[in-house]
Protein backbone atom coordinates (compact mmCIF):
# COMPACT_ATOMS: atom_id res chain seq x y z
CA UNK A 1 0.00 0.00 0.00
CA UNK A 2 1.67 3.48 -1.24
CA UNK A 3 0.81 6.88 0.41
CA UNK A 4 0.36 10.12 -1.17
CA UNK A 5 -0.48 13.95 0.19
CA UNK A 6 -1.62 16.76 -1.66
CA UNK A 7 -0.90 19.69 -1.34
CA UNK A 8 -3.37 21.63 -3.33
CA UNK A 9 -6.65 20.51 -4.66
CA UNK A 10 -6.09 17.80 -7.19
CA UNK A 11 -8.99 16.49 -10.02
CA UNK A 12 -10.49 14.07 -8.07
CA UNK A 13 -11.09 12.18 -11.57
CA UNK A 14 -6.97 12.10 -11.81
CA UNK A 15 -6.68 10.83 -8.23
CA UNK A 16 -8.87 7.89 -9.07
CA UNK A 17 -6.45 6.64 -10.89
CA UNK A 18 -3.86 5.56 -8.57
CA UNK A 19 -6.45 2.30 -7.61
CA UNK A 20 -7.06 0.61 -4.78
CA UNK A 21 -3.34 -0.15 -3.63
CA UNK A 22 -3.39 3.87 -3.04
CA UNK A 23 -4.43 5.56 0.01
CA UNK A 24 -4.36 9.57 0.29
CA UNK A 25 -2.75 11.08 3.79
CA UNK A 26 -3.30 14.09 5.43
CA UNK A 27 0.20 13.02 6.90
CA UNK A 28 3.01 14.39 5.38
CA UNK A 29 5.43 12.24 7.27
CA UNK A 30 3.82 8.82 6.16
CA UNK A 31 3.10 9.97 2.32
CA UNK A 32 5.23 8.16 -0.50
CA UNK A 33 4.73 10.77 -2.84
CA UNK A 34 3.04 14.15 -3.39
CA UNK A 35 0.93 15.82 -5.64
CA UNK A 36 1.04 19.88 -5.75
CA UNK A 37 0.06 22.79 -8.06
CA UNK A 38 1.06 26.18 -6.68
CA UNK A 39 1.67 25.70 -2.83
CA UNK A 40 5.79 26.68 -2.32
CA UNK A 41 7.72 23.89 -1.18
CA UNK A 42 10.72 25.94 -0.63
CA UNK A 43 10.62 26.25 3.05
CA UNK A 44 9.21 22.68 3.60
CA UNK A 45 10.92 19.85 5.67
CA UNK A 46 10.14 16.38 3.33
CA UNK A 47 10.29 13.46 5.75
CA UNK A 48 12.48 10.49 4.74
CA UNK A 49 9.39 8.31 3.35
CA UNK A 50 9.01 10.48 0.89
CA UNK A 51 10.13 9.51 -2.88
CA UNK A 52 8.32 11.68 -5.09
CA UNK A 53 6.56 15.02 -5.97
CA UNK A 54 4.53 15.37 -8.85
CA UNK A 55 3.51 18.86 -10.06
CA UNK A 56 0.04 18.88 -12.03
CA UNK A 57 1.62 21.38 -14.00
CA UNK A 58 4.31 22.57 -15.96
CA UNK A 59 6.18 25.48 -14.22
CA UNK A 60 8.23 23.74 -10.89
CA UNK A 61 9.40 27.31 -9.45
CA UNK A 62 7.81 26.62 -6.10
CA UNK A 63 9.62 23.21 -5.85
CA UNK A 64 13.61 23.15 -4.82
CA UNK A 65 14.70 20.76 -7.20
CA UNK A 66 18.54 20.51 -6.29
CA UNK A 67 17.42 20.16 -3.01
CA UNK A 68 15.32 16.86 -3.62
CA UNK A 69 17.78 16.16 -6.05
CA UNK A 70 20.28 15.88 -2.99
CA UNK A 71 17.99 13.49 -1.14
CA UNK A 72 17.20 11.40 -3.73
CA UNK A 73 13.91 12.53 -3.96
CA UNK A 74 12.58 12.95 -7.78
CA UNK A 75 10.81 15.77 -9.01
CA UNK A 76 7.93 15.31 -11.49
CA UNK A 77 5.95 17.63 -13.65
CA UNK A 78 3.35 17.31 -16.83
CA UNK A 79 4.52 18.72 -19.90
CA UNK A 80 1.97 18.92 -22.66
CA UNK A 81 -1.20 18.09 -20.34
CA UNK A 82 -2.60 21.52 -20.21
CA UNK A 83 -1.02 22.75 -23.70
CA UNK A 84 -4.54 22.96 -25.41
CA UNK A 85 -5.99 25.15 -22.63
CA UNK A 86 -3.15 27.77 -22.83
CA UNK A 87 -3.26 27.28 -26.36
CA UNK A 88 -6.54 28.70 -26.60
CA UNK A 89 -5.91 32.00 -24.25
CA UNK A 90 -2.86 32.61 -26.17
CA UNK A 91 -5.84 33.19 -29.71
CA UNK A 92 -7.98 34.60 -26.99
CA UNK A 93 -5.46 37.08 -25.90
CA UNK A 94 -4.45 38.03 -29.25
CA UNK A 95 -8.25 38.61 -30.41
CA UNK A 96 -8.65 40.60 -27.29
CA UNK A 97 -5.83 42.59 -28.37
CA UNK A 98 -7.14 42.72 -32.44
CA UNK A 99 -10.65 43.84 -31.60
CA UNK A 100 -11.72 45.97 -28.24
CA UNK A 101 -13.69 43.05 -27.32
CA UNK A 102 -13.87 44.26 -23.35
CA UNK A 103 -14.88 47.67 -24.45
CA UNK A 104 -17.45 46.97 -26.60
CA UNK A 105 -18.87 44.32 -23.91
CA UNK A 106 -18.59 46.77 -21.29
CA UNK A 107 -20.10 49.61 -23.22
CA UNK A 108 -23.08 47.21 -23.24
CA UNK A 109 -23.61 46.57 -19.75
CA UNK A 110 -23.31 50.73 -19.40
CA UNK A 111 -25.82 51.04 -21.94
CA UNK A 112 -28.08 48.21 -20.58
CA UNK A 113 -30.97 50.72 -19.49
CA UNK A 114 -31.13 52.53 -23.01
CA UNK A 115 -34.50 52.28 -24.75
CA UNK A 116 -32.57 53.05 -28.21
CA UNK A 117 -29.44 50.59 -27.65
CA UNK A 118 -30.50 48.65 -30.58
CA UNK A 119 -29.87 51.80 -33.11
CA UNK A 120 -27.30 53.65 -30.66
CA UNK A 121 -24.91 50.63 -30.96
CA UNK A 122 -24.51 51.11 -34.56
CA UNK A 123 -23.29 54.50 -34.48
CA UNK A 124 -20.94 52.91 -31.33
CA UNK A 125 -19.50 50.11 -32.52
CA UNK A 126 -17.06 51.70 -34.38
CA UNK A 127 -15.18 52.96 -31.34
CA UNK A 128 -14.29 49.24 -30.73
CA UNK A 129 -12.99 48.35 -34.25
CA UNK A 130 -10.05 46.40 -34.85
CA UNK A 131 -8.05 44.17 -37.34
CA UNK A 132 -7.88 40.84 -37.79
CA UNK A 133 -5.50 38.06 -37.40
CA UNK A 134 -5.37 36.25 -40.82
CA UNK A 135 -2.74 38.44 -42.94
CA UNK A 136 -0.69 38.89 -39.61
CA UNK A 137 2.72 37.93 -38.99
CA UNK A 138 2.96 35.61 -35.97
CA UNK A 139 6.28 34.52 -34.66
CA UNK A 140 6.18 31.91 -31.98
CA UNK A 141 8.80 31.97 -29.71
CA UNK A 142 9.75 27.76 -28.20
CA UNK A 143 8.03 25.19 -30.09
CA UNK A 144 7.24 22.63 -27.38
CA UNK A 145 4.18 21.11 -26.49
CA UNK A 146 2.42 24.62 -26.38
CA UNK A 147 4.12 26.63 -29.31
CA UNK A 148 3.76 23.51 -31.33
CA UNK A 149 -0.05 23.96 -31.11
CA UNK A 150 -0.05 27.50 -31.17
CA UNK A 151 1.70 27.57 -34.79
CA UNK A 152 -0.20 25.00 -35.74
CA UNK A 153 -3.73 26.46 -35.07
CA UNK A 154 -2.32 29.84 -36.34
CA UNK A 155 -1.83 28.63 -40.08
CA UNK A 156 -5.58 28.01 -39.59
CA UNK A 157 -6.16 31.18 -38.64
CA UNK A 158 -4.84 32.06 -41.85
CA UNK A 159 -1.73 33.72 -40.27
CA UNK A 160 2.01 33.71 -41.30
CA UNK A 161 3.42 31.74 -39.01
CA UNK A 162 7.36 32.08 -37.83
CA UNK A 163 9.01 29.96 -34.98
CA UNK A 164 11.75 29.77 -33.86
CA UNK A 165 13.15 27.29 -31.36
CA UNK A 166 17.00 25.79 -31.62
CA UNK A 167 16.60 23.23 -29.03
CA UNK A 168 13.56 21.94 -30.71
CA UNK A 169 13.31 18.03 -30.22
CA UNK A 170 12.26 15.37 -32.87
CA UNK A 171 8.88 14.78 -31.80
CA UNK A 172 7.88 18.29 -31.51
CA UNK A 173 9.53 18.71 -35.40
CA UNK A 174 7.85 16.34 -37.06
CA UNK A 175 4.16 17.34 -35.43
CA UNK A 176 4.75 21.09 -36.45
CA UNK A 177 3.04 22.25 -40.28
CA UNK A 178 5.01 22.18 -42.52
CA UNK A 179 3.28 26.49 -43.49
CA UNK A 180 5.60 27.26 -40.50
CA UNK A 181 8.58 29.18 -41.49
CA UNK A 182 11.62 27.93 -39.25
CA UNK A 183 13.60 30.89 -38.10
CA UNK A 184 17.10 30.26 -37.07
CA UNK A 185 17.77 33.74 -35.56
CA UNK A 186 14.92 35.24 -33.21
CA UNK A 187 15.85 38.88 -34.33
CA UNK A 188 13.94 38.01 -37.62
CA UNK A 189 10.50 37.51 -35.55
CA UNK A 190 11.77 40.78 -33.64
CA UNK A 191 11.23 42.57 -36.59
CA UNK A 192 8.96 41.32 -38.86
CA UNK A 193 6.26 39.78 -36.98
CA UNK A 194 3.18 41.72 -35.76
CA UNK A 195 1.96 39.22 -32.99
CA UNK A 196 5.12 37.55 -31.02
CA UNK A 197 4.17 34.66 -28.74
CA UNK A 198 6.77 33.11 -25.88
CA UNK A 199 6.28 28.85 -25.00
CA UNK A 200 10.24 28.86 -23.36
CA UNK A 201 10.61 27.57 -19.36
CA UNK A 202 11.79 29.74 -17.25
CA UNK A 203 15.56 29.45 -16.48
CA UNK A 204 18.64 31.62 -15.71
CA UNK A 205 19.21 31.93 -19.48
CA UNK A 206 15.63 33.21 -20.64
CA UNK A 207 14.77 35.23 -17.64
CA UNK A 208 13.54 38.53 -19.29
CA UNK A 209 15.04 37.47 -22.55
CA UNK A 210 12.07 40.14 -24.00
CA UNK A 211 14.07 43.40 -22.82
CA UNK A 212 14.86 46.35 -24.23
CA UNK A 213 17.03 45.43 -26.84
CA UNK A 214 14.37 42.51 -27.99
CA UNK A 215 11.75 45.14 -27.74
CA UNK A 216 13.72 47.97 -29.95
CA UNK A 217 13.53 45.68 -32.98
CA UNK A 218 9.87 45.29 -32.83
CA UNK A 219 7.67 46.98 -34.86
CA UNK A 220 5.50 50.20 -33.10
CA UNK A 221 2.26 48.24 -34.06
CA UNK A 222 3.60 44.67 -32.70
CA UNK A 223 1.47 42.95 -30.01
CA UNK A 224 3.65 40.68 -27.65
CA UNK A 225 1.73 37.94 -25.99
CA UNK A 226 2.90 35.80 -22.30
CA UNK A 227 0.98 33.29 -21.58
CA UNK A 228 4.45 31.13 -20.12
CA UNK A 229 6.06 33.01 -17.27
CA UNK A 230 5.87 36.50 -16.11
CA UNK A 231 9.92 36.87 -16.08
CA UNK A 232 10.57 35.81 -19.42
CA UNK A 233 9.56 39.76 -19.97
CA UNK A 234 11.46 42.85 -18.50
CA UNK A 235 8.22 44.55 -18.15
CA UNK A 236 10.06 47.69 -17.17
CA UNK A 237 10.99 47.81 -20.47
CA UNK A 238 7.67 46.80 -21.86
CA UNK A 239 5.25 49.64 -20.28
CA UNK A 240 8.26 51.75 -21.33
CA UNK A 241 7.80 50.85 -25.35
CA UNK A 242 3.98 50.86 -24.84
CA UNK A 243 4.31 54.60 -23.29
CA UNK A 244 6.70 55.92 -26.08
CA UNK A 245 4.57 54.06 -28.73
CA UNK A 246 7.12 51.43 -29.57
CA UNK A 247 5.06 49.09 -28.89
CA UNK A 248 1.43 48.67 -29.30
CA UNK A 249 -0.29 46.05 -27.20
CA UNK A 250 1.02 43.76 -23.83
CA UNK A 251 -1.08 40.55 -23.67
CA UNK A 252 0.04 38.72 -20.34
CA UNK A 253 -1.59 36.14 -17.85
CA UNK A 254 -0.02 37.51 -14.80
CA UNK A 255 -1.25 40.57 -13.45
CA UNK A 256 1.04 42.57 -10.52
CA UNK A 257 0.50 46.28 -9.38
CA UNK A 258 2.84 47.13 -11.90
CA UNK A 259 0.89 46.25 -15.05
CA UNK A 260 -2.29 46.54 -13.78
CA UNK A 261 -4.50 49.82 -15.16
CA UNK A 262 -2.12 50.28 -18.02
CA UNK A 263 -4.39 51.26 -21.04
CA UNK A 264 -2.45 49.00 -23.54
CA UNK A 265 -1.82 46.37 -21.28
CA UNK A 266 -4.67 42.99 -21.29
CA UNK A 267 -4.22 41.05 -18.49
CA UNK A 268 -5.84 37.67 -17.76
CA UNK A 269 -5.92 36.72 -14.17
CA UNK A 270 -3.52 33.31 -14.73
CA UNK A 271 -6.63 31.47 -16.93
CA UNK A 272 -3.69 29.52 -19.18
CA UNK A 273 -4.29 26.22 -17.84
CA UNK A 274 -7.82 26.65 -15.49
CA UNK A 275 -9.83 24.41 -17.59
CA UNK A 276 -11.64 21.27 -16.14
CA UNK A 277 -9.63 19.54 -19.11
CA UNK A 278 -6.57 21.12 -18.44
CA UNK A 279 -7.05 20.09 -14.61
CA UNK A 280 -7.75 16.55 -14.86
CA UNK A 281 -5.21 16.13 -17.88
CA UNK A 282 -2.47 17.08 -15.70
CA UNK A 283 -3.49 14.96 -12.38
CA UNK A 284 -4.14 12.06 -14.72
CA UNK A 285 -0.44 12.73 -16.01
CA UNK A 286 1.10 12.99 -12.72
CA UNK A 287 -0.72 9.95 -11.27
CA UNK A 288 0.33 7.52 -14.12
CA UNK A 289 3.92 8.74 -13.56
CA UNK A 290 4.11 8.07 -9.89
CA UNK A 291 2.65 4.75 -10.08
CA UNK A 292 5.16 4.00 -12.77
CA UNK A 293 8.10 5.61 -10.50
CA UNK A 294 6.77 4.10 -7.12
CA UNK A 295 5.95 0.28 -8.91
CA UNK A 296 8.41 -0.23 -11.38
CA UNK A 297 11.16 2.61 -10.63
CA UNK A 298 10.95 3.81 -14.13
CA UNK A 299 11.55 8.05 -14.58
CA UNK A 300 9.28 9.88 -17.08
CA UNK A 301 9.14 13.55 -17.48
CA UNK A 302 11.56 14.22 -14.24
CA UNK A 303 12.62 17.93 -13.85
CA UNK A 304 15.68 16.84 -11.66
CA UNK A 305 16.86 13.14 -12.51
CA UNK A 306 17.70 11.63 -15.35
CA UNK A 307 14.71 9.39 -17.47
CA UNK A 308 14.55 6.17 -17.29
CA UNK A 309 12.81 2.94 -17.97
CA UNK A 310 12.64 -0.62 -18.09
CA UNK A 311 8.92 -1.26 -18.58
CA UNK A 312 7.30 -3.74 -15.78
CA UNK A 313 9.36 -5.35 -13.16
CA UNK A 314 9.14 -9.13 -13.87
CA UNK A 315 12.57 -10.00 -12.08
CA UNK A 316 12.39 -11.46 -8.51
CA UNK A 317 14.02 -7.76 -7.42
CA UNK A 318 14.59 -4.52 -8.95
CA UNK A 319 16.96 -2.43 -6.97
CA UNK A 320 16.76 1.38 -7.89
CA UNK A 321 20.19 3.01 -7.22
CA UNK A 322 19.91 7.18 -7.03
CA UNK A 323 24.08 8.64 -7.34
CA UNK A 324 26.15 11.55 -8.17
CA UNK A 325 27.20 11.42 -11.97
CA UNK A 326 30.60 10.40 -11.51
CA UNK A 327 33.29 7.90 -12.60
CA UNK A 328 33.00 4.31 -11.42
CA UNK A 329 29.90 3.99 -10.18
CA UNK A 330 28.80 0.96 -12.27
CA UNK A 331 31.49 -1.22 -11.49
CA UNK A 332 31.23 -0.51 -7.80
CA UNK A 333 27.87 -1.60 -8.07
CA UNK A 334 28.79 -5.01 -9.94
CA UNK A 335 31.18 -5.96 -7.67
CA UNK A 336 28.59 -5.22 -4.98
CA UNK A 337 25.95 -7.61 -6.75
CA UNK A 338 28.80 -10.34 -8.13
CA UNK A 339 26.74 -12.68 -5.93
CA UNK A 340 23.35 -12.89 -8.42
CA UNK A 341 22.94 -12.79 -12.07
CA UNK A 342 21.70 -9.30 -13.30
CA UNK A 343 19.18 -9.93 -15.48
CA UNK A 344 18.76 -6.16 -16.72
CA UNK A 345 20.33 -2.66 -16.04
CA UNK A 346 19.76 0.55 -16.77
CA UNK A 347 22.05 3.65 -15.80
CA UNK A 348 21.48 7.43 -17.45
CA UNK A 349 22.54 10.80 -16.12
CA UNK A 350 21.46 14.32 -16.18
CA UNK A 351 23.56 16.89 -15.10
CA UNK A 352 25.35 16.16 -11.73
CA UNK A 353 23.02 13.37 -10.96
CA UNK A 354 22.28 9.65 -12.21
CA UNK A 355 20.11 6.87 -11.90
CA UNK A 356 20.81 3.42 -11.94
CA UNK A 357 17.85 0.36 -12.35
CA UNK A 358 18.97 -2.76 -11.89
CA UNK A 359 16.71 -6.19 -12.20
CA UNK A 360 18.56 -9.85 -10.59
CA UNK A 361 16.87 -13.08 -10.55
CA UNK A 362 17.87 -14.58 -7.30
CA UNK A 363 17.52 -13.50 -4.11
CA UNK A 364 19.04 -10.57 -2.16
CA UNK A 365 21.74 -10.77 0.49
CA UNK A 366 20.36 -8.99 3.78
CA UNK A 367 23.35 -6.75 3.55
CA UNK A 368 23.37 -5.85 -0.23
CA UNK A 369 21.68 -2.64 0.56
CA UNK A 370 23.54 -1.09 3.08
CA UNK A 371 26.55 -2.13 0.77
CA UNK A 372 25.65 -0.16 -2.26
CA UNK A 373 24.43 2.79 0.56
CA UNK A 374 28.09 2.85 1.61
CA UNK A 375 29.40 3.06 -2.03
CA UNK A 376 30.55 7.20 -2.33
CA UNK A 377 28.21 9.33 -4.12
CA UNK A 378 24.99 7.30 -3.60
CA UNK A 379 22.23 9.50 -2.54
CA UNK A 380 19.73 7.01 -2.11
CA UNK A 381 18.85 3.37 -2.47
CA UNK A 382 15.23 1.79 -2.92
CA UNK A 383 14.14 -2.17 -3.40
CA UNK A 384 11.25 -1.68 -5.48
CA UNK A 385 10.31 -4.67 -5.65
Amino acid sequence: MYKYACLNAVSENGLKAFGDNYRKTEDMSEADAILVRSANMHEMELSDSVLAVARAGAGVNNIPLDACADRGIVVFNTPGANANGVKEMVFAGMLLAARDIVGGVNWVKENADDENITKDVEKQKKEFAGTELSGKKLGVIGLGAIGNLVANAAVHFGMEVYGYDPYISVNWAWNLSRSVRHIDDVRKIYQECDYITIHVPLLDSTKKMIGEDAIALMKPTAVLVNYARDLLVDEDAVLKALDENRLACYVCDFPNPKTTGHQKVVLTPHLGASTQESEENCAVMAVEQLKDFLENGNIRNSVNYPQCSMGECRAQHRIAIYHRNVRNMIRQFADILSYTNVANMSNTSRGSFAYTLIDIDDGLEPETVEKLKSVQDVVRVRIVR
